[in-house]
């Protein structure tokens, strides 16, 4: 945003009296809390009167060395001015003071993120005509006290322990226990004793002008934009830095004025459960910190809500019910106004109701779901806007076990939240182990340095995964998706003893066979057991899914290469496969003992030989895939991952390998070698395997159609298959395989007598293969961007190392976001843009889609949308928010257009 000081800027708007300068449409200029404030004083609700500072005047404070803009100060005073005349107060005036809350607004709601600051404007001159107006020395004083201890920590920077250690000592000596029981002498002394302390730290008195109090907590707002808290919100709910803060002055209105006084929080729903019915707490004599620091007990809103708790103290309903009618009222219309549950702060000033804030309120999932479903359901909002209301990613909450909230944690230690869901069994640190205990009926959890292919057994065996070392896209977050594991990866407090059996963090130590649980949707680890919530996918889930469903348009299908996958991805929604990742069928022990065969072979023959074992096993696979998906496209990635990975590296290993297989050490061990690469990931493999080794492929290719001819001879629906290259780059590669693939299908068709459609295409995974779409398009039916080693490829980054640096990149704001979770849309989504283009223009009917990781991704979905893709394919546990995310999507597109 440009920086502007022209005098004639505006950076100030007022609200209250029964207008404002604004409305809920200006959220981006006013923030979320002064839009709505301007909207209630607009709709004639009971609101302080006060003034805005734009979030434009935070972009230009931080834009300009920490400066106010040219005006803004003459449009403060202006804006002051207004709230004089409404209250009939004087701010600063010594016999009728107005005094004013500070409070932070950004246009994305950060509950607590932010600083705020009550009762500004109050000194030692001041506080005197505060209690002779209100009738109430102790009011007055406490009322100082509250200022002096929140503005010394929130622009003094002082440590409020200390203000908390004067007040305790007070009330030890006073053998009282509740702030209530002090009286007007009691707090004086507290004062002074507040600001004895302020002077002794900072060697000056505590600020007594009420126009420095009032920059100071201006600055100190803004400042909170920055602090460590409000930074790592915004990275968790990808919040831009360069939107800024707006700035709430308010007048203040008091609930600690006796008990005809009060203040309370509200959600027009419950926010955990959806349930239409009025939810929260309030406190009699309190002001707003009171209900929110826990020093005394919140009281129920309604009779009913008093009753179920069992609590004595009566409800708010109870004890004030006049004014309860009113505020029921105005919640009723506030919800009806912003067709959307809402979270309300409110005061009650000696019977006076005065309403401080509202906001579409957060809420769980599943309250989201209930909340979105009943308001279309009641015509307030239509099915299309229910769908908008739900963040894709939130769905995971329901789509995995989870902790019960109400459970005590015990974290051992932290990482990231690679895969979401909760499990919890016994820790195992070799992948053989986890199998043989899962088999005989233990629940275990792998913990590993970090996983490789030849893990997949164990990690199939397991409940969840932990892992020291690997980022968001390492090798264990993205299998562990995709099987619906829950999984912590990048644990680096965590140090594992593998010869010892044993792992350390924070100074804790667990051995083998100890029990653990595994958050993954926190990226937490937790000790012992832990109560769990089971998922629920019927009722108002059922129902928005059926809403966003006959609104995409995007296809969705899962990544998928087992039966247990392919039944999830079914029952979760999926049109289909997109990805058979053929290699992790062969790794548990039998299969890839086959697979070292044909790698050990001296010759064609010999590879030939092993491959017919292979085949087997293969077509049998794919039998079960295509009977699972009853009809329904599945498209087989052929081999793609360099030979060497099959093979044991260590010579311990090599010696294990060689006594369960017979096959010879020497020859694993110099085969190994033989095969290491520098740079594997650019090295052989992929469709260079097919070129090199070309019966590999031909054996993959035979597997697929002879298993598609045994479905349609059981009378099932007839498969789909989709036959995929991987790493293409050139067309003449492509030529080579497409006539490879057509030639054995010939075949198998003809010593079958049964015709098979089928289609060939191939993961577009290198920059070359994307700038040459038109090229390979000659020869392909169908690209799939395969975006994982896109991403890789075109910035030259792994993805199992880049968790290492990447943090320092996204704290710089070099990256918005980590590449590997939301697609690059300007580099990686460029090529994809130019793969379609070309593409399309050699053959228009060309299948698009996309199968990495990204595919699960809202904002990469949004992407998929724009640039016409015919389907998305994720892990089959995010196939839920990808069918929710892509309706999101064709909502946007159509919007636009209109």
């Amino acid at each position: 945003m440009p920086t502007d000081t022209l005098t004639k800027s505006r950076w100030v708007y007022s609200f209250g009296g029964g207008g404002a300068d604004g409305d809920a449409s200006m959220k981006n200029l006013l923030g979320g809390k002064g839009a709505n404030l301007a909207e209630m004083s607009s709709l004639g609700l009971p609101v302080p009167p006060g003034f805005t500072i734009t979030t434009e005047a935070c972009v230009h404070y931080y834009s300009n060395d920490k400066t106010y803009p040219e005006g803004l100060k003459e449009q403060v005073i202006a804006g002051l001015a207004k709230v004089e005349t409404i209250t009939g107060k004087v701010f600063g005036d010594a016999a009728n003071p107005l005094l004013v809350s500070v409070r932070s607004g950004a246009r994305a709601s950060m509950p607590g993120m932010m600083d705020t600051v009550l009762n500004l404007g109050l000194n030692d001159q001041t506080v005197e005509g505060l209690a002779k107006l209100a009738g109430d020395r102790r009011f007055a004083f406490d009322s100082y006290r509250r200022f002096i201890q929140m503005y010394s920590a929130v622009v003094l920077d002082l440590d409020h322990h200390m203000f908390e250690d004067i007040l305790d000592e007070q009330k030890e000596r006073l053998d009282v226990t509740v702030d209530t029981a002090l009286s007007a002498e009691d707090w004086e002394k507290v004062v002074g004793a507040y600001k004895a302390a302020v002077e002794r730290e900072l060697g000056h008195p505590f600020p007594q002008d009420p126009q420095a109090q009032l920059w100071g907590a201006i600055s100190a707002v803004f400042a909170s934009w920055m602090n460590d808290r409000a930074k790592f919100y915004r990275r968790m709910h990808d919040i831009p830095e360069s939107w800024g803060t707006a700035v709430n002055v308010q007048s203040m209105v008091f609930g600690n004025m006796g008990d005809s006084s009060a203040t309370g929080v509200a959600f027009t729903r419950n926010p955990s459960t959806g349930e239409a019915r009025l939810y929260g707490e309030f406190l009699i004599n309190a002001q707003g910190e009171d209900v929110v620091a826990g020093i005394r007990t919140p009281q129920a809103l309604t009779r009913a809500a008093r009753e179920e708790m069992g609590e004595k103290s009566p409800s708010m309903e109870e004890a004030l019910p006049d004014v309860f009618k009113e505020f029921k009222s105005v919640v009723e219309k506030l919800e009806q106004h912003y067709r959307d549950m809402q979270d309300i702060e409110f005061t009650v000033e000696k019977g006076r109701l005065y309403m401080l804030q509202t906001r579409n309120g957060k809420r769980t999932a599943k309250a989201a779901l209930k909340v979105a479903v009943d308001l279309a359901n009641e015509g307030l909002i239509t099915k299309e806007e229910a769908v908008m209301r739900i963040e894709p990613g939130s769905l995971d909450q329901l789509l995995h076990p989870t902790i019960d909230p109400a459970s005590p944690r015990d974290v051992i230690t932290s990482g990231l939240p690679a895969s979401p869901g909760a499990a919890t069994g016994k820790v195992v640190f070799d992948a053989d182990e986890a199998e043989k205990m899962a088999a005989a009926g233990e629940s275990v959890i792998l913990v590993r340095e970090e996983t490789s292919p030849e893990d997949i057994h164990g990690m199939h065996a397991a409940k969840a995964i932990l892992t020291a070392r690997g980022g968001m896209t390492s090798h264990a977050a993205v299998v562990a998706r995709g099987m619906g594991r829950p999984c912590v990866s990048g644990a680096s407090e965590l140090y594992i003893d593998d010869a010892a059996q044993t792992f350390r963090a924070r100074n804790r130590t667990f051995k083998a066979g100890d029990i653990i649980t595994i958050d993954g949707s926190k990226g937490e680890v937790l000790s012992g057991a832990v109560q769990m919530i089971e998922p629920e996918l019927t009722g108002d889930f059922a129902a928005l899914m059926v809403w966003a469903d006959a609104i995409r348009r995007l296809k969705v299908r899962a990544n998928a290469e087992t039966a247990t996958d392919a039944a999830a991805a079914r029952q979760f929604g999926a049109e289909g496969i997109g990805l058979v990742r053929s290699e992790h069928m062969f790794f548990d022990a039998v299969r890839i003992a086959a697979v070292r065969e044909m790698i050990l072979a001296d010759d064609r023959a010999g590879r030939e030989q092993a491959l017919a074992k292979m085949l087997v096993m293969q077509r049998e696979d794919f039998v079960q895939l295509f009977s699972i998906m009853e009809g329904l496209p599945v498209t087989f990635r052929l081999l793609d991952p360099p030979l060497h990975e099959f093979l044991p590296h260590t010579a311990e290993d090599v010696e294990a390998v060689s006594k369960a297989t017979g096959l010879d050490a020497a020859k694993l061990l110099a085969r190994a070698k033989e095969l290491h690469e520098v740079n594997p990931m650019l090295g052989h493999r992929g469709c260079r395997l097919g070129v090199a080794y070309p019966e590999i492929y031909e054996m993959q290719v035979r597997a697929i159609l002879e298993a598609a001819i045994e479905v349609v001879a059981s009378g099932k629906a007839a498969p789909i298959p989709e036959i995929m290259h991987p790493l293409v780059s050139k067309g003449l590669e492509m030529k080579f395989l497409r006539e490879l693939t057509d030639r054995v299908a010939k075949q198998v068709m003809a010593e079958k007598g049964v015709t098979i459609d089928y289609r060939v295409g191939t993961m577009v995974e290198l920059p070359r293969a994307a700038i040459r779409a038109d090229d390979l398009a000659e020869h392909a039916e169908f690209f799939s961007f395969g975006t994982n080693d896109l991403t890789q490829t075109t910035f030259g980054i792994s993805r199992d190392d880049s968790g290492r640096f990447l943090g320092a990149y996204i704290d710089k704001g070099i990256f918005e976001r980590d590449p590997f979770v939301t697609l690059d849309q300007e580099g990686v989504g460029d090529l994809i843009r130019i793969a379609v283009e070309r593409g399309r223009k050699t053959r228009p009917d060309i299948k698009l889609g996309i199968c990495g990781e990204h595919g699960g991704d809202p904002a990469s979905i949004d992407f998929c949308e724009k640039v016409g893709l015919d389907y998305v394919s994720c892990s089959p546990f995010r196939v839920p928010i990808a069918r929710l995310a892509a309706a999101q999507a064709a909502i946007g597109e159509r919007e636009k257009d209109r």
